[in-house]
C-alpha cells in the first residue's frame, strides 16, 4: 500500500496526531514545544474537526501549571485531553501528575524534552525534565524520530485508554521537535481504526457527574493509605504487555514494526548499547556500518520507559552479549548512576536473580552522558564507546562529546570519522537570523521532499536569541530514509549569505573535496576575490595544492549576476 508522505518537522507530526485523538487541549507556550500547542489552536480555529468529527476545544492557560490542572478538571468530566509542554513548565505540571495517575486516568501528554534550568538556562534538548516525572506513576513512551512523533501519540491514547495509566510522549527538543523529515502520514482512518468505542465510553462513565456520584480526592489516614496506594499495582504489570499488543495492532494496520525494546545489530553481537531517542538513530546508523566490517555489535532502543519490564528488556538481549552501555541523555548529581544505567543494571541482577536471564557470563555494565543541552552525539562517538567496550576495564560513568579535564571522565573518539552515504547530497547553508535563510531552506526541503522520490532532512541550529544572530542549516537529501541525526560536517555544498560572517567564521570548515562554495557577496565575481579575509583565499590555495581532488568549485552571487 502506498502511504502519502509529507515533510514536515517533529512538533507537527505530534501535535497531527494528538489533535485528531483527543476533544479538549490546554496548552501554555514554552520552547521548544510551543508549535504543538499552536498548531492545535490554528487548526480548532480552521474548525479542522478530529476522528469523531468534532473540532477539540483549545484553551490557552495563564501557566504550565494551570493547563496541567485544565488537564484534570476536563478528565474527570470524561473528556479525552491532551496538552504540550517542556522543561521547567513540565516541572510545574507534576503535582497534577500524581493526581492523574493516582487516579487512573487515561490521558497523553506530548513533551519535547528540554534541559531544565541548572548552572544556567538552556533551551535545548536532553531528558532531564522527563527524568524529573519518573515518581508520578506516568507511563513514559520515547520516540527517536519524525515518523515516530507522529506514530506514538496513537499507541500511547490507545493503550492508556485500555490500561488507565497515563502517558507522557517524549522526544529529544530541537533535535526531533524542529528536524524536518519526509515520513508516512498517519491518516484519520488508520487512527480510528485502532481506537476502540468501548474503551472510550468506559473513560466517560468513570467521569464525575452528580447522576452518578462518587467519593474522588479525600484525605486518607495511616490506616488505610498504604494499602490504597498498592491497588494501583495490576494496572502497572498489565501495562508493558498492552503497549506490545497495541504495537502489534498498529505494525497489522499500517505497517510499521515497533518493539518495547527494540534490538538491531549482530544475532552474535557481544557489545551493546541502550539507549533512547534520537541518539538511537545516530547508533542504529554507526551499527549497521561496524557490522559490515564483521564487528559483533548491536543496540537497543528503549520505547517504554516506564513502566520498565525486565521481561521484556531480557528477551530483546542476545545471550552472547559481554558489554553493556546504557547511555543517559541526562545528569543526576550524587546518584550512584544515571536513570537507565541503573535500571540496566537492576533489570539484569533480577532478571539473574529470577532465573529469566541465562547470559553465557554475566555481562560488564558501563553508564556514560552524552548529548546534554542538544550537544552534538555523531557515529564518532558511538565508535568510541564500542572501541573503550572492548577494554578489560572500561571506564564507567563516562561522558562523551565532550573533554573532562576536572574529573577526566571523557573518553576519546576521531572527530574525523564518517559513515555518510555516497548517494546521499549534504549542504550546509550560513545565514543571519530572519534573513531567510532558514525559511528559504524549510520550503527547499519540501519541494524536494514532496516533489520527488528523494528522502530530505533539515536541522537548523542557532541560539537563544534567534533572530539577529547567526544560524547554520544542515540540508540532507537522498534516494533512502534519513537517520542521521547529527550536524553535516563533510558537506557537497557550503553557502554564506553574509560576507561579513567569513571575518568571523570558519565556513569551509565542513567542505568536502570537489564540494562548491556560494558565497553572496556585494563584489562583483570579477572584484570578490581581492576582498576575501587572506584566511579564506589561503584555505582555497593551500587545499587545493596538497589535495588536487579538493578542487573547490566557487560560485559569487553579486550585485551583476553570478558566477
Amino acid at each position: 500500500m502506498n502511504k502519502k508522505k509529507v515533510t514536515i518537522d517533529g512538533n507537527t507530526a505530534a501535535a497531527h496526531t494528538a489533535y485528531h485523538l483527543n476533544e479538549v487541549a490546554t496548552i501554555y507556550p514554552i520552547t521548544p514545544s510551543s508549535p504543538m500547542g499552536e498548531f492545535a489552536d490554528l487548526w480548532a480555529a480552521e474548525g479542522k474537526p478530529n476522528i469523531w468529527g468534532t473540532v477539540p476545544q483549545v484553551t490557552e492557560m495563564q501557566s504550565e501549571g494551570g493547563a496541567s490542572g485544565a488537564v484534570h478538571g476536563s478528565l474527570q468530566r470524561g473528556g479525552l485531553t491532551t496538552t504540550f509542554t517542556a522543561s521547567q513548565g513540565l516541572l510545574l505540571m507534576i503535582p497534577n501528575m500524581f493526581k492523574i495517575a493516582g487516579e487512573l486516568t487515561s490521558t497523553v501528554f506530548n513533551v519535547a524534552a528540554r534541559s531544565v534550568a541548572c548552572q544556567a538556562l538552556s533551551i535545548f534538548g536532553e531528558h532531564s525534565d522527563v527524568m524529573a516525572t519518573r515518581s508520578t506513576g506516568f507511563a513514559l513512551l520515547a520516540s527517536n524520530s519524525i515518523q515516530e512523533a507522529m506514530d506514538f501519540p496513537l499507541i500511547a491514547q490507545v493503550a492508556t485508554l485500555e490500561s488507565r495509566v497515563p502517558f507522557l510522549h517524549f522526544f529529544d527538543g530541537f533535535r526531533t521537535s524542529h528536524e524536518i523529515s519526509k515520513v508516512e502520514l498517519l491518516t484519520p482512518e488508520d487512527m480510528r481504526s485502532l481506537i476502540d468505542d468501548d474503551l472510550v465510553r468506559a473513560h466517560r462513565k468513570r467521569a464525575l457527574s452528580p447522576d452518578n456520584p462518587v467519593i474522588r480526592g479525600t484525605a486518607q489516614n495511616p490506616d488505610v493509605f498504604f494499602q490504597a496506594r498498592e491497588t494501583v499495582n495490576p494496572y502497572y504489570l498489565d501495562c508493558p504487555d498492552i503497549v506490545q499488543k497495541v504495537m502489534e495492532k498498529f505494525e497489522k494496520v499500517v505497517g510499521r514494526k515497533y518493539e518495547l525494546f527494540q534490538y538491531f545489530g549482530a544475532p552474535d553481537a557481544e557489545r551493546i548499547i541502550i539507549l533512547m531517542c534520537s541518539g538511537a538513530e545516530t547508533a542504529e546508523e554507526t551499527v549497521e556500518y561496524l557490522m559490515k566490517k564483521r564487528e559483533k555489535v548491536g543496540l537497543i532502543k528503549v520505547r517504554l520507559y516506564r513502566p520498565f519490564s525486565i521481561k521484556h528488556f531480557i528477551s530483546s538481549l542476545p545471550k552472547t552479549v559481554k558489554t553493556i552501555a546504557a547511555l543517559d541523555r541526562t545528569k543526576e548529581p550524587g546518584s550512584i548512576g544515571e536513570p537507565l544505567y541503573t535500571d540496566i543494571v537492576t533489570a539484569i541482577q533480577e532478571g539473574i536473580s529470577e532465573g529469566i536471564a541465562s547470559f553465557k557470563k554475566t555481562p560488564k555494565i558501563i553508564g556514560g552522558r552524552y548529548g546534554l543541552s542538544s550537544k552534538e552525539f555523531t557515529p564518532a562517538m558511538v565508535k568510541g564507546i564500542f572501541k573503550e567496550m572492548k577494554k578489560e576495564v572500561p571506564k564507567n560513568h563516562f561522558t562523551i562529546g565532550i573533554n573532562d579535564d576536572v574529573t577526566h571522565t571523557s573518553i576519546s573518539y576521531d572527530p574525523d570519522f564518517s559513515i555518510e552515504p555516497a548517494d546521499r547530497t549534504r549542504a550546509v547553508f550560513y545565514g543571519l537570523g530572519s534573513d531567510g535563510t532558514v525559511g528559504a531552506n524549510k520550503n527547499s526541503i519540501k519541494i524536494i521532499g514532496e516533489e520527488t522520490d528523494n528522502y530530505a532532512q533539515g536541522y537548523f541550529v542557532y541560539d537563544s536569541r534567534k533572530a539577529g544572530s547567526l544560524t547554520i542549516s544542515h540540508l540532507r537529501f537522498g534516494p533512502t530514509p534519513i537517520h542521521s541525526t547529527y550536524l553535516v560536517n563533510h558537506a557537497n555544498f557550503v553557502a554564506c549569505h553574509q560576507f561579513s560572517f567569513l571575518e568571523r567564521y570558519d565556513v569551509l570548515k565542513t567542505a568536502q573535496p570537489g564540494a562548491v562554495f556560494l558565497l553572496n557577496s556585494s563584489y562583483s565575481a570579477d572584484e570578490v576575490w581581492d576582498h576575501l579575509p587572506y584566511s579564506i583565499q589561503e584555505t582555497i590555495i593551500f587545499e587545493e595544492r596538497i589535495r588536487p581532488s579538493w578542487a573547490l568549485t566557487f560560485f559569487v552571487k553579486g550585485p551583476r549576476g553570478s558566477r
